[in-house]
């Protein structure tokens, strides 16, 4: 006899309960509905007659996934920014120690964990600068470069086959980017990161390029920007979404800022609600209102508590929190929101 969908989706969710039962996983918030449907995805797939290829596929990306997982939620709470960067650039090189020389600072002073590629080069001087304590190396097997440079700790260490799980895992676990010179890879990666912040697809987040005095790399980049912006083809507000820096001190302090005040985002009912370290008071508020209405759909910034829905979830419901029914479009423009309440806060 077939079995139809609902006997499957009942079946697997037999299944599910009998393997958790028990573990004592309620403080990990497992959710055995969605551990369901993946298994039933999984099926599917097989239902399907899906191409071996094709399955091998999707099997290697949802283990690489669930080991980038496992491996960084052992530092749940401590902020990590991403380095990207050449592979081909030298010790000697001064983009190579101003890049450790962020590392470090990031790492060794302000107690953030720095997250690199894992190679040679930029993603080298990274790992040096932050010390394996602090260091994670997020590698992509290749033919031509496949070892883990010396000073990631094996702890830390994660190895892909696909460029988009590793990319994937660099977005999600960083709280903030920080771009040195660097070819196709690196261009690759801050267009990408770009596009995710300015769709909206990943939480807004400080971007720094850097590079040594006098390399002039980025000023370049900037000019090709620009350009796109001159042809209406980025918002003008999109160039607040990234900002140069020669000086490792000015870097980590663009970072800093931007954590001063806000803390996190979230959608509830279709409304953005920001998570803030200190209260907003109502002139502030009010200010807000006046200089950023243009980004609101209908309605007000307003000072709300936490949501039920971020309460069920244990989503940080102690801190103050403003919402607004916000225009999506408009991420530069939410940057400078966001810039504006840190500067009065701060």
């Amino acid at each position: 006899m077939t079995m139809t969908s609902r006997d499957l989706r009942a079946a697997i969710r037999r299944l599910v309960e009998d393997a958790v039962a028990g573990f004592d996983h309620a403080e990990q918030g497992h959710e055995e509905d969605l551990i369901a449907e993946m298994l039933e995805s999984g099926i599917k797939l097989l239902r399907d007659d899906t191409d071996r290829g094709d399955l091998k596929l999707v099997n290697s990306a949802l283990k690489e996934l669930r080991y980038a997982f496992v491996t960084f939620s052992h530092y749940k709470g401590i902020p990590k920014a991403t380095i990207y960067g050449s592979a081909r650039t030298e010790p000697d090189h001064p983009d190579y120690k101003i890049a450790a020389a962020f590392a470090n600072r990031m790492a060794d002073t302000h107690k953030w964990m720095i997250i690199t590629g894992a190679g040679p080069g930029i993603m080298e001087a990274g790992n040096k600068g932050a010390g394996k304590e602090r260091g994670f190396g997020v590698n992509i097997r290749l033919p031509f470069e496949a070892e883990a440079n010396e000073f990631v700790d094996q702890n830390k260490l994660i190895n892909f086959k696909y460029f988009f799980t590793r990319k994937l895992a660099f977005v999600k676990e960083s709280h903030a980017f920080a771009l040195l010179p660097g070819g196709f890879g690196t261009q690759d990666e801050a267009f990408e990161l770009l596009t995710l912040i300015q769709t909206g697809k990943t939480p807004l987040a400080p971007v720094v390029m850097l590079d040594a005095p006098g390399s002039g790399y980025w000023d370049r980049w900037h000019d090709f920007v620009r350009e796109l912006e001159t042809r209406s083809m980025i918002s003008p507000h999109d160039m607040h979404l990234f900002k140069s820096f020669n000086d490792v001190n000015d870097a980590c302090d663009e970072i800093l800022h931007f954590y001063d005040a806000y803390h996190s985002q979230r959608y509830v009912a279709g409304k953005l609600v920001l998570r803030l370290k200190k209260e907003p008071s109502d002139a502030l508020v009010a200010d807000l209102n006046k200089r950023f209405s243009d980004i609101v759909v209908n309605g007000v910034i307003e000072k709300i508590g936490a949501t039920d829905q971020e309460i069920a979830g244990g989503d940080v419901p102690e801190l103050p929190r403003l919402r607004l029914h916000y225009i999506r479009r408009s991420v530069g423009k939410l940057r400078l929101l966001i810039n504006h309440i840190n500067d009065a806060l701060a």
